[in-house]
């Protein structure tokens, strides 16, 4: 006697609810963590790379708290549709402002209307580039909402009307807003206290003093004939410190000419 062939199940059906969805809920709900709501078509993407290594650790001891809002929750009509052609015709299809007007009306909820407390970020190609300067920022915040993206964009009266800062990780498009949320949040996270196992790691990165990291070395001394720099082995903090920096300058100087302009400015001004 043979097995059954297992039933097809077709075409799944796939219900959809506006009620927000708390990640990892056998996290600890600690009052006063930092909380990050983020609206999106595509909640099983999170929280992805968040759930593992140091953020994944820092999520599941409550030191942080992850919550996402299903966008297709708040479709309209038989189809919950969430998007419409672009007014004056084009390609592709823009999301609803009533749509994620709703979405972002109940992300409200419960947090500070302050943007420097509590600010709302659309992750979009055409936003201020995001900086360590500006997740350190959103990390000092009480917390903050993420609307991910996706077709040709989101109309830009619900962007007026719910004060929505725009951010972009670079110069280049991606299929939705989902990766660049992860990337934002990860980068702000990794600030927050307890996060990292050494906090002077957020303090001696690149960025943090306007300047790219210095190389790292360890062991071995010697791998395939490449040594670590003598002065590393020395033993002497002040050459250490002083190699280190000449380094950092120089890396900038080549690779960000833009991060060296902005870094003498600051020393002139200083």
């Amino acid at each position: 006697m043979t097995d059954k062939p297992a039933k097809s199940h077709g075409r799944l059906a796939v219900s959809t609810n506006r009620k927000p969805r708390a990640l990892m809920t056998d996290t600890p709900d600690i009052e006063g963590a930092w909380k990050v709501k983020v609206i999106t078509l595509f909640p099983e993407l999170f929280p992805g790379v968040l759930g593992g290594s140091l953020t994944g650790k820092a999520l599941k001891k409550g030191l942080w708290n992850l919550e996402t809002i299903e966008l297709r929750g708040y479709g309209i009509g038989k189809h919950k549709d969430v998007d419409s052609p672009p007014a004056g015709g084009g390609a592709g299809m823009v999301l609803k402002a009533d749509v994620v007007g709703a979405a972002l009306e109940d992300a409200r909820r419960g947090t500070p209307i302050d943007p420097n407390t509590w600010p709302v970020v659309y992750l979009s190609p055409r936003g201020k580039p995001m900086t360590q300067a500006m997740v350190r920022k959103f990390s000092q915040a009480k917390g903050m909402t993420l609307l991910c993206g996706r077709f040709e964009g989101v109309d830009e009266r619900v962007l007026e009307e719910y004060n929505v800062q725009e951010v972009s990780l670079g110069d280049f498009v991606l299929t939705g807003g989902e990766i660049a949320a992860q990337a934002l949040i990860d980068a702000t996270v990794r600030l927050l206290p307890n996060v990292l196992g050494n906090e002077e790691s957020a303090v001696d990165e690149s960025f943090s003093n306007g300047l790219l990291e210095h190389p790292q070395y360890t062991k071995p001394a010697e791998w395939h004939g490449r040594k670590i720099p003598d002065v590393l082995l020395s033993g002497h903090h002040g050459n250490v410190d002083k190699w280190r920096q000449e380094q950092s300058e120089e890396l900038t100087q080549e690779r960000r000419p833009d991060l060296w302009d902005d870094y003498v400015k600051s020393k002139c001004k200083g």
